[in-house]
C-alpha cells in the first residue's frame, strides 16, 4: 500500500509540473520580438546609468519609446513578460540570447574605439618620432 501511495504521489507531481502556471495571454508578444524588446530595454537602461543626461536631453522615456517602436502597450508587455517568466528555462534562454547580443555589440564597439584611437595616434606618433629624430640629429651636430 505504501508503495502505491508513493508511486501515485510521484506521478501526480510529474503530471502537475507539466501544467501551465500562467495562462497564455490573448495578445502574447512573440518570443523573438520579446527578446528584441528586452534587448532594447537593456541598452536604454545602460545609457541611462552611464549618461543620464543624454536621455533627458532628448526627452526620451525608454518605456514609452519601446511601446511606440514595437506598437505594444504596457499591459500587453507585462502579461507577456509574466507568461515567459513562468517558464524558467525559456526565460533563461531568452536572457542568454540577450547576453550574447550584448557581448557581440560590446566587442564591435570596442574594436571601433580601438580603430578610432589608431587613426588618431599615427599622426601624433609621427610628430613624436619626427621630434625625437630632430633632437637626435641636433645632438650629433
Amino acid at each position: 500500500m505504501r508503495k502505491i501511495i508513493t508511486f501515485l504521489t510521484i506521478v501526480t507531481l510529474f503530471v502537475s509540473c507539466k501544467e501551465e502556471v500562467v495562462n497564455k495571454p490573448e495578445r502574447l508578444i512573440e518570443k523573438d520580438v520579446m527578446v528584441d524588446i528586452m534587448y532594447d530595454l537593456s541598452i536604454l537602461e545602460a545609457i541611462r546609468n552611464q549618461n543620464p543626461a543624454s536621455l533627458d536631453t532628448f526627452k526620451i522615456n525608454s518605456r514609452d519609446y519601446i511601446f511606440k517602436k514595437y506598437k505594444i502597450d504596457s499591459v500587453q508587455f507585462a502579461k507577456s513578460n509574466v507568461y515567459y517568466a513562468s517558464d524558467y528555462n525559456e526565460y533563461k534562454s531568452m536572457f542568454e540570447q540577450i547576453r550574447k547580443r550584448l557581448e557581440a555589440n560590446t566587442k564591435s564597439v570596442d574594436s571601433l574605439v580601438k580603430l578610432k584611437k589608431k587613426k588618431k595616434n599615427p599622426i601624433g606618433d609621427k610628430k613624436q618620432k619626427q621630434a625625437a629624430i630632430s633632437r637626435d640629429t641636433t645632438k650629433l651636430d
